[in-house]
C-alpha cells in the first residue's frame, strides 16, 4: 500500500471538508454539475467512475476463473456471505437502526433513501481493495485473484436483481430503467473496456506493458474517488451541517455489518478446515463492499442530494480504517484460527477414505 493509500482516511476527510466550503461558496458550479444530466445519469460523475474503476478492473484476469475450484471451500464461504447474507443482513440492519431505533434523530423524508443507500452499499461486492487487504493478510493470491473475478461475472447479472428486490421490500419506488442503466454503465461497460485493453497491452508489451500502465493509473484512479466525493459533499453540506449526527448514526450498522460478515466468513472457513491464506481474504472480501459502485448508483437512483448518496459515502470514509481492524484481527488470530482448522481437517481425512 502506497503512501497516499495508507492515508486514505484522511484524504477523504479533507475532500469532505472541501466539498461543503465550496459548496457554500460555490453553489452555481455544483447545481450546473448536478444538472448535467442525461436519463438520470449524471455525466460528470460518470467519467469520474469510470476513472476510478476500469484502472482496478484491469487488475482482474477473468482467465483465473479455471482455478476457481482449487479452494472450492473458501470460494463457497465467500459467495455465500456476499450474495445470501450481506445484503440482507445489511437491509435488516437498515430497517432496525435507520427505520427504527435512530428514527427520531434523522430526517424523517430521508429514511427510506438512508436505507436504500445502506443496500445499495452491501449489494456489490469489493473489487480492488481487496487486493491489498489480501496482501496484508498474506493471503493466496490465486485464490483472491479468481473470487474476484467469479463475484465481478457475478455482479453483472445479480446486482440489478437483490437491488430491486430489498429496495422492493423496503417499500422504495424501484426505477429499474435506472437502475438496469448503472448496471450496463458501472459494470457491464467498463469490464469490457478493460479487458480489452488488457489484453491487448498483455498482446503487445506483455506483463511489463501492464504493470507500467497500471503504476500510472493507480493515482488517477483514487483522485477521481476523491473528486466525486468533493461533488457529494459539495451538494450534502447544508444537511450535514444541519445534523452532524447523522454521518455517526449511518455509521453504525455499516460497522456492524462488517464485523457480521467478515467474522462469519472467518469462522464458516475454519469450520471448513479451509487454509488461513484463503480464509483471511474470504473474511475481508465478503465484508469489504465496492463503494465506487454504490456510490455511482445511489447517484443515479436518487440523485446528489439524497439520502442514499450520503449513506453510501459514509462507507467510503469508515472504509479502510475498519477493513485496516478486521486485518489486524486475522492476523493476530492466525494460531487459534490453524488449530482450529487443522483439527477440522484431520477429522475430514478418516472420511475420506471410507468413501
Amino acid at each position: 500500500m502506497s503512501t497516499f493509500e495508507r492515508y486514505l482516511t484522511v484524504w477523504v476527510g479533507l475532500c469532505i471538508v472541501a466539498g461543503i466550503a465550496l459548496g457554500h461558496v460555490m453553489p452555481g458550479f455544483f447545481h450546473a454539475v448536478g444538472a448535467a444530466e442525461v436519463a438520470k445519469v449524471n455525466l460528470p460523475v460518470a467519467v469520474l467512475i469510470w476513472l476510478m474503476v476500469i484502472p482496478m478492473l484491469l487488475k482482474i484476469d477473468f482467465a483465473s476463473l479455471r482455478h476457481v475450484g482449487r479452494h472450492w471451500r473458501g470460494i463457497g464461504v465467500t459467495l455465500f456471505i456476499n450474495w445470501a447474507v450481506k445484503p440482507f443482513s445489511m437491509a435488516a440492519l437498515g430497517w432496525l437502526f435507520v427505520g427504527y431505533l435512530f428514527r427520531p434523530y434523522l430526517s424523517a423524508d430521508q429514511i427510506d433513501s438512508y436505507i436504500a443507500g445502506l443496500i445499495i452499499l452491501a449489494a456489490a461486492p469489493c473489487t480492488a481493495m481487496v487486493f491489498v487487504w489480501s496482501n496484508l493478510t498474506r493471503g493466496e493470491p490465486h485464490f483472491t485473484l479468481s473470487q474476484v473475478a467469479l463475484n465481478d461475472s457475478i455482479m453483472v447479472v445479480a446486482f440489478a436483481p437483490i437491488v430491486g428486490l430489498l429496495l422492493g421490500l423496503s417499500a422504495i419506488t424501484v426505477p429499474w430503467g435506472t437502475l438496469v442503466l448503472s448496471v450496463v454503465l458501472y459494470i457491464v461497460i467498463p469490464v469490457i473496456i478493460a479487458q480489452v485493453v488488457r489484453r491487448s497491452l498483455l498482446a503487445s508489451g506483455g506483463q511489463a506493458a501492464l504493470d507500467r500502465l497500471l503504476a500510472r493509473l493507480g493515482p488517477v484512479s483514487l483522485v477521481a474517488l476523491l473528486a466525486t466525493l468533493v461533488l457529494l459533499f459539495g451538494f450534502q453540506g447544508e444537511q450535514i451541517l444541519a445534523q452532524p449526527e447523522v454521518i455517526g448514526l449511518l455509521a453504525v450498522p455499516i460497522l456492524i455489518q462488517v464485523y457480521f460478515n467478515s467474522g462469519l466468513a472467518y469462522l464458516l472457513n475454519r469450520a471448513a478446515g479451509e487454509q488461513h491464506c484463503v480464509a483471511g481474504p474470504s473474511a475481508l472480501i465478503g465484508a469489504s463492499n465496492f463503494f465506487e459502485l454504490a456510490v455511482a448508483a445511489a447517484i443515479s437512483l436518487f440523485g446528489f442530494n439524497s439520502g442514499a448518496a450520503l449513506a453510501t459515502v459514509v462507507g467510503v470514509l469508515i472504509e479502510v480504517p475498519v477493513m485496516l481492524s478486521v486485518v489486524w484481527i486475522v492476523n493476530q488470530s492466525q494460531g487459534w484460527y490453524e488449530r482450529g482448522a487443522a483439527g477440522k481437517r484431520a477429522a475430514l481425512k478418516p472420511a475420506s477414505r471410507e468413501v
